[in-house]
This record gives C-alpha cells, structure tokens and sequence, in this order.
C-alpha cells in the first residue's frame, strides 16, 4: 500500500532510542538501592506498581535505567503469547529503574502515545512473536529484532490527533474495566453473603452441615468402546473443559471416564489452583483415565449450586490448604469429599443459584461489551495506523 503523503516507513530504533534492562545480579551489592520495573509489572496497556522490587543502581547506571515520563516498556522474555506486550511509563514511580526482562523505547522527536499504539498494533498483529526466538517455554524479543521493526509513521501533528482518538476508546474500555471489577467485587460480596447465611431468602429453613461426600459420589464409569476419540475433553482454570490436543491424547481411550451433563471433572493434580469444570453439553464426553470425575446427588445437592459453591472463597481455601500449596500434589474425591460446608434445602440452593446466574449474566453481557468494543478499537486501529482513513487536523 502507498503511504500517504508526508508519511515514512521508519524503524523503531528511528523513532527513538532503544535499550535493553539492566541484568539482575546478586553479587552486585553497590550504588543506590532503587525500584524497577520487571516483565510481572507490564501488563496489558498499563502498568503494575503494586508488586516492586528493589536493586542497586550505580551512578554510571542511572543514567541508562531510570525511566522518564513518556518511555514504553515492551516484554523481552515471555510466553510467546505475550513477548513484546507494551505500556507507557508515566513517571507514576520517580527514579525507578528497569530490569533486562524489558526493553524500553524512548521516543524521540515523536509523540510517545502515538508510538504506544504503534508498538501495540505490532503485538495484537503478531509481528512481535513472528521475530521472537523461543527457548524452552519463554520466547525472546530482542533488543536488536525489536530495533529492526518498521511501522508507517505520519508526521507529529497527525500522531498526536491518531493518539488522543484511540485514547478517548482507551478512556471507554477503563471505564467498562472498572464497572466490570465493581459487579464482580458485588458478586463475590454476595456470594459470602448467601453461602455463609448471613443473607436468607424468603421463605428459608434450617441449614445442615454437611461434608461433600455425603451428598456427592465419585463416578468410575469407564468409556470401552462407546465414544470416538474426538470426544474426549481436558479441564482447564480459563475455559473449562475443551477438546483435549491431540499431541497429549493416550494411545487408548477404552479407559477414559465418561462425563454426563452436570457432572464434574478435575485432573488430582491441578485443582489446588482452580482446574475443575462441570460438563455443560447435551451429549456425555469423556476424559482422561488419571482425573477424577464425581456428580451430585440429585435428591440433596443441586449441580448448579455447587457449580457455584466451588467458585467461592471456602472451597478455594479448603482445596488449596489440601494441595499445600504445590500443583504435583494429587487430590483425590476421597480428599475433597471432605470438604464441609453448610447445606439449605434443595428449593433454597435452586433459588441462591439462581440470584447468582442473574449476577453471572450481568458480567457475561459487560465482558461481551468490552469485547465487541475492544474489536471495533483495533478496526479503528488498522485504519488509522496505515493511513487508510486521514484524521481531520482543523
């Protein structure tokens, strides 16, 4: 595509100047302790100052390492998902420094949000992981790839209008961050509230003690020769329970466990940090031999109450105290029927679960929001990055 007219193609260590972090090492004990910056502190557009280390800097080194007003921060060593995730410095933490798991751009003669936007395009567009060099699971940017990248870059007039129209969408997306955090502190709120009895529904009875295994049962149910291969699923804490890779599948899967609908699986090594699912599709699936598969007793639990109890902090608490913290620890149903909460009648858990699908559904529509909006930014992006559509500067 031609470039408009008084643009350039450049290379963004022609928009400024690139450096890599300083190198965190131990024996290093002289110069001035400072706060820095690590790849954990740069997140998706923003940055992370609630968790900040601390390390000496000499008079020589500050000068390289202390950030400015305006500087962009992009992840040097990361998954290869997110190696290059950018974000701008607004001097939020005076005389903090940064390590070699970032590199900085500090733009110069440009206009730094312009350049923020250029940087993020290149990691959404994925021209950051196409450069990367992988090793073992952290993929590498690099200082001199990352200085090689070129982007088309409009004069500083034009930079400045492109920057203040995506940070009004930017302003949009915060807004709708912040009022989703709200709902979901509201729902967690709830949810103690509602779990715990300090908040009854009309028309509530006495509550029973209860452990999981006295109103649950594990299910050995096995596949044989019943379900095809492309049946068979994995758990996972972000989605749930999805078709299991290929690459990882059993040579056989006469042995796999089946699920019916409402039923839940977790694999007894991972459900310390929160992998475990209830099936929701219509049709049975299988999983893995190795994970354990239980299902409620319809005449005293309902699965959609526990489908939400699982989700609050007692259960969290409980299976992380069982797993002592480490992932390689197995939880067994024998382990987690031991779980012990308190129980109302079937009528009053339909309705807690209930309150709390309504809370659910709230979210789900914001997060569809946000995610329509966050689409139609990136369009807005396209366009506005190459030129396609021209910003009126009158």
């Amino acid at each position: 595509m031609k470039l408009p007219k008084g643009w350039k193609t450049l290379a963004m260590d022609m928009l400024g100047e690139v450096q890599a972090g300083r190198q965190r090492n131990p024996n290093i004990t002289e110069g001035e302790m400072r706060p820095y910056l690590r790849v954990a502190n740069v997140q998706d557009g923003w940055i992370d100052f609630s968790d900040i280390n601390r390390m000496p800097f000499s008079s020589r080194e500050l000068p390289i390492y202390e950030l400015r007003s305006g500087d962009i921060l992009l992840a040097e060593g990361q998954s290869l998902e997110l190696v290059g995730r950018p974000a701008v410095y607004g001097d939020e933490l005076p005389g903090c420094c940064f390590q070699n798991t970032l590199v900085r751009l500090r733009p110069i003669g440009q206009n730094p949000n312009f350049c923020y936007y250029v940087c993020y395009w290149q990691y959404v567009t994925g021209s950051f992981r196409r450069i990367a060099k992988q090793t073992t699971s952290i993929a590498h940017l690099g200082v001199s790839r990352f200085a090689e990248v070129v982007a088309s870059i409009p004069p500083l007039p034009e930079q400045q209008k492109i920057a203040d129209i995506l940070g009004t969408w930017d302003e949009a997306l915060e807004k709708l961050d912040a009022l989703i955090a709200a709902k979901d502190r509201r729902k967690q709120a709830l949810m103690q509230q509602l779990f715990t009895g300090s908040r009854r529904l009309p028309g509530s009875r006495a509550w029973k003690r209860v452990c999981l295994s006295d109103v649950a049962e594990e299910s050995s149910l096995r596949n044989g020769e019943k379900l095809k291969r492309d049946l068979l699923y994995a758990v996972t804490k972000a989605q749930g329970m999805v078709p299991m890779r290929e690459n990882v599948q059993g040579a056989t899967i006469n042995r796999c466990k089946i699920v019916e609908r409402g039923w839940f699986a977790y694999n007894p090594m991972r459900i310390n940090i929160g992998s475990i699912a209830r099936w929701e599709g219509a049709d049975r699936v299988m999983v893995s031999p190795d994970y354990v598969v239980f299902r409620a007793d319809k005449k005293r639990l309902h699965s959609d109450y526990l489908n939400h109890l699982r989700r609050a902090s007692p259960w969290a608490d409980f299976v992380g105290a069982a797993g002592n913290g480490s992932v390689r620890v197995r939880i067994w149903f024998d382990d987690l029927g031991r779980f012990e909460f308190s129980l109302p009648s079937l009528d009053e858990q339909r309705a807690i679960a209930a309150v709390l699908d309504t809370a659910d559904a709230e979210l789900r529509l914001l997060r569809q929001q946000r995610a329509a909006l966050n689409q139609q930014k990136r369009g807005l992006m396209q366009q506005l990055l190459t030129g396609k559509i021209r910003v009126n500067l009158s």
